[in-house]
Formats: structure tokens, C-alpha cells, sequence
């Protein structure tokens, strides 16, 4: 059974960094198709935020979090990560984990979420 498990979430202050994990089990993603990371806000539709391509590593992400926001893998441990720097209170949501994605905003699998809260 394939569970993705995401952590380090939590309240900051604007301007912070915090970092999120996803750890995969049941399959190893990591070289096969995308994993990403979406968010939703209260009152909002879910948003992609990141991908990355497990074949070479390509990062894709969405406008507003370029510069701010870094993806990466650790393909040992079958973990994504999002490093998210200089956090502002729009931030604030609600974080994802996705994998198996055959396209950037597609995917079969999904975490729980991860609260992320940004104060001003």
C-alpha cells in the first residue's frame, strides 16, 4: 500500500524558512514519473506549487513561489522535500504531497497535508 507522509509544518514568523518531507512508502517514486507539491488556503482551490521529474530531476514550479521555493529528492531515502524561504501570511495553507504524477498537476497519490501557518 503506497503512503505518503508528510512533515515539518508549523507556524512562523513572515520572512521565515520552514522545510517540508514527504516520505514515500509502498513504492519507490523517486526515478519514475513527478512528485509534487500543492497547497490550499482556506476558501481556495487547491494550487500546484512545485514538481520535480524523478528521471532527471527537472523542477518545475508555479510563478509566485520562484525564488522562494526549492524542491528537491532524496532518492535513498524516497523523500521529496520543499524548502520555503522569505514566507509570507499568503502562504499560509494547508501543504500537499503528490506522486506518481505523469504530468506536473496530475497525480494518483496524495498525503494527508501538512498545516504551514505564516503570522504577519
Amino acid at each position: 500500500q503506497v503512503q505518503l507522509v508528510e512533515s515539518g509544518g508549523g507556524l512562523v514568523q513572515a520572512g521565515g524558512s520552514l522545510r517540508l518531507s514527504c516520505a514515500a512508502s509502498g513504492r519507490t517514486f523517486n526515478r519514475y514519473g513527478m512528485m509534487g507539491w500543492f497547497r490550499q488556503a482556506p476558501g481556495k482551490e487547491r494550487e500546484f506549487v512545485a514538481a520535480i521529474r524523478g528521471s532527471d530531476e527537472r523542477t518545475y514550479y508555479a510563478d509566485s513561489m520562484k525564488g522562494r521555493f526549492t524542491i528537491s529528492t532524496d532518492n535513498a531515502k524516497n523523500t521529496v522535500y520543499l524548502q520555503m524561504n522569505s514566507l509570507k501570511p499568503e502562504d499560509t495553507a494547508v501543504y500537499y504531497c503528490a506522486a506518481g504524477g505523469y504530468s506536473i498537476y496530475e497525480y494518483p497519490y496524495w498525503g494527508q497535508g501538512t498545516q504551514v501557518t505564516v503570522s504577519s
